[in-house]
């Protein structure tokens, strides 16, 4: 299937390793321009050369309130536009709902929410200008079925699929489209560091979904929260 996005600008962030670095991978293949990011420089260039394709490297901590806004900015100077943008971040740590204190829940609220809606701010004016956009916050499948023990992190996203269901029906008419694509365990790094040994997803397939949410094709899905968990998630809704 031809996805449409050659020769389309991408910006993913938190695209050095695991899923972000599978869904830049994935738009790679397809020909897309992609600007990526992450908080490692070193890691950051390893990986833009890994993956070949015009792909720009572009280091900073995307919670920081600025650091949107640069990263948009600097795809727009180098590649002329923005068509695509993938909002990812890292995770919170482990918390109880009944023992988190403010600091820790505010912090995965500024990481797990507020930073992809200052993605979405920053890209907006580009995809508008553009007549085409696509939209797709890599969240967790928590959206639907909260994970034990990972209570800020259920909260925070939470909270962001409550903004984009919203949002995506305020874009959808300007041929923006708004997604979430919520990852159950995938065999990441993160995810084998903690020994757990059963079934997991392969994150190229994962990047390959993304790149679909992200496509020609996909311009009537909107306000949708992919589940990619290998049903994993129980619930009906």
């Amino acid at each position: 299937m031809d996805l449409g996005v050659e020769g389309k600008v991408a910006l993913v962030t938190a695209a050095s390793k695991g899923l972000g670095r599978a869904s830049a991978q994935a738009l790679v293949e397809e020909g897309a321009k992609v600007a990526i990011n992450s908080r490692d420089p070193e890691n950051l260039r390893a990986t833009a050369a890994e993956l070949g394709g015009d792909v720009l490297a572009l280091p900073g901590d995307v919670t920081d309130p600025d650091t949107p806004r640069r990263l948009v900015e600097a795809t727009v100077e180098r590649f002329g536009g923005l068509h695509i943008l993938v909002a990812n971040a890292g995770g919170p740590p482990k918390g109880r709902a009944i023992d988190v204190d403010d600091a820790t829940l505010q912090a995965a609220i500024d990481a797990n929410l507020l930073t992809s809606v200052r993605l979405v701010r920053a890209a907006l004016p580009h995809l508008r200008a553009a007549g085409w956009g696509r939209i797709c916050l890599i969240a967790s499948s928590s959206v639907k079925q909260p994970i034990p023990d990972l209570a800020t992190s259920n909260t925070a996203r939470a909270g962001l699929w409550g903004w984009a269901k919203t949002a995506a029906q305020e874009l959808v008419d300007e041929g923006i489209t708004l997604n979430l694509a919520c990852p159950g365990l995938h065999r990441t790094q993160r995810i084998l560091d903690t020994g757990f040994s059963g079934r997991l997803g392969d994150p190229k397939d994962f990047g390959r979904v993304v790149a679909f949410l992200c496509s020609e094709p996909a311009g009537f899905i909107s306000g949708a929260a992919l589940q990619v968990d290998g049903a994993g998630t129980l619930g009906l809704l």
